[in-house]
Protein backbone atom coordinates (compact mmCIF):
# COMPACT_ATOMS: atom_id res chain seq x y z
CA UNK A 1 0.00 0.00 0.00
CA UNK A 2 1.33 3.43 -0.93
CA UNK A 3 2.22 5.70 1.96
CA UNK A 4 1.52 9.34 2.87
CA UNK A 5 2.68 11.63 5.66
CA UNK A 6 0.17 13.48 7.83
CA UNK A 7 1.05 16.50 9.96
CA UNK A 8 -2.03 17.33 12.04
CA UNK A 9 -3.11 18.62 15.44
CA UNK A 10 -4.61 21.72 17.00
CA UNK A 11 -4.39 25.25 15.69
CA UNK A 12 -1.20 27.22 16.41
CA UNK A 13 0.83 24.08 17.15
CA UNK A 14 3.40 24.62 14.40
CA UNK A 15 1.99 22.25 11.77
CA UNK A 16 2.79 24.39 8.74
CA UNK A 17 6.46 24.93 9.60
CA UNK A 18 7.00 21.23 10.24
CA UNK A 19 5.13 20.26 7.07
CA UNK A 20 7.26 22.62 4.96
CA UNK A 21 10.43 21.22 6.53
CA UNK A 22 9.27 17.67 5.80
CA UNK A 23 8.20 18.47 2.23
CA UNK A 24 11.64 19.90 1.55
CA UNK A 25 13.30 16.83 3.03
CA UNK A 26 11.15 14.49 0.94
CA UNK A 27 11.35 16.80 -2.12
CA UNK A 28 7.58 16.79 -2.32
CA UNK A 29 4.59 19.09 -1.75
CA UNK A 30 2.03 19.97 0.92
CA UNK A 31 -1.68 19.23 0.58
CA UNK A 32 -3.58 21.55 2.91
CA UNK A 33 -6.27 19.93 5.03
CA UNK A 34 -7.90 23.04 6.42
CA UNK A 35 -11.56 23.83 5.77
CA UNK A 36 -10.98 27.60 5.76
CA UNK A 37 -7.79 27.86 3.73
CA UNK A 38 -9.79 26.79 0.68
CA UNK A 39 -11.41 30.25 0.53
CA UNK A 40 -9.87 33.11 -1.42
CA UNK A 41 -9.63 36.34 0.50
CA UNK A 42 -9.85 34.74 3.94
CA UNK A 43 -6.18 35.18 4.72
CA UNK A 44 -5.47 36.93 8.01
CA UNK A 45 -8.16 35.25 10.08
CA UNK A 46 -7.15 31.79 8.84
CA UNK A 47 -3.43 32.36 9.39
CA UNK A 48 -2.98 31.39 5.74
CA UNK A 49 0.73 30.89 5.09
CA UNK A 50 2.39 33.45 2.85
CA UNK A 51 5.18 32.90 0.37
CA UNK A 52 7.91 33.19 2.99
CA UNK A 53 6.27 30.68 5.32
CA UNK A 54 5.70 28.25 2.45
CA UNK A 55 9.44 28.33 1.78
CA UNK A 56 9.18 27.63 -1.92
CA UNK A 57 7.22 24.42 -1.33
CA UNK A 58 4.15 23.84 -3.49
CA UNK A 59 0.95 23.99 -1.41
CA UNK A 60 -2.27 22.53 -2.80
CA UNK A 61 -5.92 23.23 -1.91
CA UNK A 62 -5.55 26.79 -0.73
CA UNK A 63 -7.54 29.57 -2.43
CA UNK A 64 -9.64 27.20 -4.54
CA UNK A 65 -13.14 28.68 -4.02
CA UNK A 66 -14.77 32.06 -3.39
CA UNK A 67 -16.17 32.94 0.07
CA UNK A 68 -19.72 32.66 -1.27
CA UNK A 69 -19.20 29.08 -2.46
CA UNK A 70 -20.21 26.01 -0.53
CA UNK A 71 -17.39 23.51 -0.04
CA UNK A 72 -17.94 20.14 1.61
CA UNK A 73 -15.63 17.35 2.69
CA UNK A 74 -16.70 15.43 -0.42
CA UNK A 75 -15.52 18.38 -2.56
CA UNK A 76 -12.25 18.34 -0.67
CA UNK A 77 -11.72 14.64 -1.14
CA UNK A 78 -12.59 14.88 -4.84
CA UNK A 79 -9.87 17.49 -5.35
CA UNK A 80 -7.26 16.12 -2.97
CA UNK A 81 -7.16 12.46 -3.94
CA UNK A 82 -5.90 12.98 -7.53
CA UNK A 83 -3.16 15.25 -6.17
CA UNK A 84 -2.05 12.62 -3.66
CA UNK A 85 -2.15 9.85 -6.27
CA UNK A 86 -0.20 11.99 -8.72
CA UNK A 87 2.57 12.64 -6.20
CA UNK A 88 2.71 8.96 -5.31
CA UNK A 89 2.93 8.06 -9.00
CA UNK A 90 5.98 10.35 -9.19
CA UNK A 91 7.59 8.49 -6.30
CA UNK A 92 7.06 11.39 -3.89
CA UNK A 93 5.68 11.43 -0.36
CA UNK A 94 2.51 13.56 -0.14
CA UNK A 95 2.57 15.72 3.01
CA UNK A 96 -0.99 16.27 4.20
CA UNK A 97 -1.09 19.13 6.68
CA UNK A 98 -4.00 20.64 8.59
CA UNK A 99 -6.30 20.75 11.55
CA UNK A 100 -9.59 19.75 9.93
CA UNK A 101 -9.87 16.21 11.16
CA UNK A 102 -12.70 15.05 8.93
CA UNK A 103 -10.80 16.25 5.84
CA UNK A 104 -7.82 14.14 6.87
CA UNK A 105 -9.86 11.06 7.73
CA UNK A 106 -11.75 11.35 4.44
CA UNK A 107 -8.42 10.86 2.65
CA UNK A 108 -7.03 8.08 4.82
CA UNK A 109 -10.13 5.90 5.03
CA UNK A 110 -12.92 4.69 2.79
CA UNK A 111 -15.80 5.42 5.12
CA UNK A 112 -18.95 3.45 5.59
CA UNK A 113 -21.98 4.82 7.42
CA UNK A 114 -20.77 4.83 11.01
CA UNK A 115 -17.55 6.62 10.13
CA UNK A 116 -18.78 9.09 7.55
CA UNK A 117 -17.39 12.33 8.98
CA UNK A 118 -19.54 15.28 9.90
CA UNK A 119 -19.56 18.30 7.62
CA UNK A 120 -20.71 21.41 9.46
CA UNK A 121 -21.10 23.44 6.27
CA UNK A 122 -23.33 20.80 4.74
CA UNK A 123 -25.38 20.50 7.92
CA UNK A 124 -25.80 24.25 8.09
CA UNK A 125 -27.10 24.24 4.52
CA UNK A 126 -29.72 21.62 5.34
CA UNK A 127 -30.67 23.42 8.55
CA UNK A 128 -31.17 26.57 6.53
CA UNK A 129 -33.41 24.67 4.10
CA UNK A 130 -35.38 23.32 7.06
CA UNK A 131 -35.83 26.81 8.47
CA UNK A 132 -36.86 28.26 5.10
CA UNK A 133 -38.97 25.45 3.65
CA UNK A 134 -39.92 23.26 6.60
CA UNK A 135 -39.21 19.75 7.81
CA UNK A 136 -41.52 18.19 5.20
CA UNK A 137 -39.31 19.56 2.44
CA UNK A 138 -36.21 18.00 4.00
CA UNK A 139 -38.08 14.74 4.38
CA UNK A 140 -39.03 14.80 0.70
CA UNK A 141 -35.35 15.20 -0.23
CA UNK A 142 -34.51 12.08 1.74
CA UNK A 143 -37.42 10.20 0.17
CA UNK A 144 -35.91 10.91 -3.24
CA UNK A 145 -32.40 9.64 -2.49
CA UNK A 146 -33.00 7.04 0.23
CA UNK A 147 -36.66 6.03 0.56
CA UNK A 148 -35.76 3.06 2.79
CA UNK A 149 -34.25 5.33 5.45
CA UNK A 150 -37.05 7.87 5.06
CA UNK A 151 -39.63 5.17 5.75
CA UNK A 152 -38.05 4.54 9.17
CA UNK A 153 -38.05 8.22 10.21
CA UNK A 154 -40.74 10.68 11.22
CA UNK A 155 -40.86 13.79 9.02
CA UNK A 156 -40.20 15.93 12.10
CA UNK A 157 -37.05 14.00 13.08
CA UNK A 158 -34.91 16.51 11.24
CA UNK A 159 -31.69 15.67 13.09
CA UNK A 160 -31.66 12.09 11.74
CA UNK A 161 -32.99 13.21 8.36
CA UNK A 162 -30.10 15.67 8.00
CA UNK A 163 -27.61 12.99 9.05
CA UNK A 164 -28.99 10.57 6.43
CA UNK A 165 -28.75 13.27 3.75
CA UNK A 166 -25.23 14.12 4.91
CA UNK A 167 -24.17 10.46 4.62
CA UNK A 168 -25.55 10.28 1.09
CA UNK A 169 -23.86 13.53 0.02
CA UNK A 170 -20.47 12.66 1.53
CA UNK A 171 -20.23 8.96 0.67
CA UNK A 172 -22.52 8.64 -2.33
CA UNK A 173 -24.15 5.73 -0.55
CA UNK A 174 -27.53 5.33 1.10
CA UNK A 175 -27.56 5.09 4.87
CA UNK A 176 -29.84 2.08 4.51
CA UNK A 177 -27.31 0.19 2.40
CA UNK A 178 -24.00 0.57 4.21
CA UNK A 179 -22.54 -0.88 7.37
CA UNK A 180 -20.16 0.38 10.02
CA UNK A 181 -16.42 0.00 9.56
CA UNK A 182 -13.49 1.57 7.73
CA UNK A 183 -11.04 0.52 5.07
CA UNK A 184 -7.64 2.21 4.96
CA UNK A 185 -6.96 3.81 1.57
CA UNK A 186 -3.30 4.64 2.15
CA UNK A 187 -0.65 3.51 4.55
CA UNK A 188 0.36 6.55 6.57
CA UNK A 189 2.53 8.00 9.28
CA UNK A 190 0.69 10.70 11.23
CA UNK A 191 2.33 13.07 13.70
CA UNK A 192 1.18 15.99 15.83
CA UNK A 193 3.10 18.40 18.05
CA UNK A 194 2.17 17.97 21.70
CA UNK A 195 2.45 21.39 23.29
CA UNK A 196 1.51 21.59 26.98
CA UNK A 197 -1.92 23.15 27.19
CA UNK A 198 -0.74 26.43 28.76
CA UNK A 199 1.92 26.93 26.09
CA UNK A 200 -0.51 26.08 23.31
CA UNK A 201 -3.00 28.61 24.66
CA UNK A 202 -0.24 31.23 24.86
CA UNK A 203 0.60 30.56 21.21
CA UNK A 204 -3.07 30.91 20.31
CA UNK A 205 -3.36 34.21 22.17
CA UNK A 206 -0.28 35.55 20.37
CA UNK A 207 -1.61 34.42 17.01
CA UNK A 208 -4.88 36.24 17.61
CA UNK A 209 -3.00 39.38 18.65
CA UNK A 210 -0.95 39.12 15.45
CA UNK A 211 -4.15 38.77 13.40
CA UNK A 212 -5.61 41.92 14.93
CA UNK A 213 -2.38 43.85 14.40
CA UNK A 214 -2.14 42.43 10.87
CA UNK A 215 -5.49 43.89 9.85
CA UNK A 216 -8.14 41.25 10.51
CA UNK A 217 -10.89 43.80 11.12
CA UNK A 218 -10.11 45.51 7.84
CA UNK A 219 -10.11 42.18 6.04
CA UNK A 220 -13.56 41.36 7.43
CA UNK A 221 -14.91 44.79 6.50
CA UNK A 222 -13.68 44.30 2.94
CA UNK A 223 -15.37 40.90 2.74
CA UNK A 224 -18.58 42.37 4.12
CA UNK A 225 -18.53 45.11 1.49
CA UNK A 226 -18.46 42.37 -1.14
CA UNK A 227 -21.63 40.88 0.33
CA UNK A 228 -20.08 37.89 2.08
CA UNK A 229 -21.21 38.64 5.64
CA UNK A 230 -23.87 35.93 5.70
CA UNK A 231 -21.87 33.26 3.86
CA UNK A 232 -21.00 30.02 5.63
CA UNK A 233 -17.30 30.76 5.17
CA UNK A 234 -17.73 33.80 7.44
CA UNK A 235 -19.03 31.65 10.30
CA UNK A 236 -15.47 30.51 11.00
CA UNK A 237 -13.74 31.55 14.20
CA UNK A 238 -12.02 34.87 13.69
CA UNK A 239 -14.61 36.08 11.20
CA UNK A 240 -17.91 35.55 12.95
CA UNK A 241 -16.69 37.39 16.06
CA UNK A 242 -15.67 40.42 14.02
CA UNK A 243 -18.90 40.41 11.98
CA UNK A 244 -20.94 40.23 15.18
CA UNK A 245 -18.71 42.74 16.95
CA UNK A 246 -19.02 45.29 14.17
CA UNK A 247 -22.79 44.84 14.13
CA UNK A 248 -23.09 45.44 17.87
CA UNK A 249 -20.50 48.20 18.13
CA UNK A 250 -17.92 46.26 20.14
CA UNK A 251 -14.38 47.56 20.48
CA UNK A 252 -11.47 45.63 19.00
CA UNK A 253 -10.27 44.36 22.39
CA UNK A 254 -13.63 42.67 23.00
CA UNK A 255 -13.56 41.06 19.57
CA UNK A 256 -9.99 39.90 20.13
CA UNK A 257 -10.86 38.30 23.46
CA UNK A 258 -13.85 36.49 21.91
CA UNK A 259 -11.69 35.12 19.08
CA UNK A 260 -9.01 33.94 21.50
CA UNK A 261 -11.55 32.25 23.78
CA UNK A 262 -13.31 30.48 20.91
CA UNK A 263 -10.01 29.43 19.35
CA UNK A 264 -8.81 27.89 22.61
CA UNK A 265 -12.06 25.95 22.87
CA UNK A 266 -11.71 24.83 19.27
CA UNK A 267 -8.13 23.66 19.88
CA UNK A 268 -9.36 21.55 22.78
CA UNK A 269 -11.93 19.90 20.50
CA UNK A 270 -9.27 19.30 17.85
CA UNK A 271 -7.04 17.53 20.37
CA UNK A 272 -9.93 15.30 21.43
CA UNK A 273 -10.70 14.49 17.80
CA UNK A 274 -7.13 13.69 16.78
CA UNK A 275 -6.57 11.44 19.78
CA UNK A 276 -8.96 9.05 18.03
CA UNK A 277 -6.86 8.91 14.84
CA UNK A 278 -5.34 5.41 14.74
CA UNK A 279 -1.57 5.39 15.08
CA UNK A 280 -1.13 9.15 15.60
CA UNK A 281 2.30 9.92 17.10
CA UNK A 282 2.46 12.93 19.42
CA UNK A 283 5.88 14.59 19.35
CA UNK A 284 7.22 16.92 22.01
CA UNK A 285 8.06 20.33 20.53
CA UNK A 286 11.80 19.80 21.01
CA UNK A 287 11.75 16.63 18.88
CA UNK A 288 9.38 17.86 16.16
CA UNK A 289 11.83 17.99 13.24
CA UNK A 290 11.87 16.70 9.69
CA UNK A 291 14.69 14.34 10.62
CA UNK A 292 12.61 12.77 13.39
CA UNK A 293 9.55 12.53 11.17
CA UNK A 294 11.58 10.88 8.40
CA UNK A 295 12.85 8.36 10.92
CA UNK A 296 9.30 7.55 12.00
CA UNK A 297 8.09 7.42 8.40
CA UNK A 298 10.72 4.87 7.44
CA UNK A 299 10.16 2.56 10.39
Amino acid sequence: MRKVLVICGPTASGKTALAVECAKRFQSAVISADSQLVYRGLDIGTAKPGAEEMGGVKHYLMDVVEPKDEFSVSDYRRLAKPIIDGLLDEGKVPVICGGTGFYIKSLLFDFSYGDVPKDENLRARYEKLRDEKGSDFLYSLLQEVDPESAEKLHPNDTKRIIRALEIYDLSGKKKSEIQDGTTKMYDYTAVAINYPRDLLYARINKRVDDMIIGGLVGEVKALMRKGYADCLSMKAIGYKEVVEGLASGQDIATMRDAIATNTRRFAKRQITYFKKLPGLIWLEPREASAAKVEELFNE
